[in-house]
């Protein structure tokens, strides 16, 4: 019977538990990246845009007003 639960840890002693049945092989721990993959690959494509050409970039207040005038 294989399960998945997603929780919290609140105290330490529950750490160590979980890390001794890991120890046991009674739990498997499954690490999961919380940003998605996608999202990643767009920020990286951008940061590359913007050191191939930081002259285009705005700073916060332009690129806010900008927003706001779009609206």
């Amino acid at each position: 019977m294989l399960e998945t639960f997603h929780i919290r840890i609140k105290k330490d002693y529950a750490t160590a538990i979980i890390k001794d049945l890991e120890k046991m092989d009674a739990v498997e721990l499954l690490y999961e990246n919380s940003i998605p993959e996608w999202h990643m690959q767009v920020v990286t494509e951008r940061l590359n845009e913007y050191k191939s050409n930081p002259s285009l970039a705005l700073d916060f207040d332009t690129a806010i007003d900008e927003i706001e005038n779009e609206i």
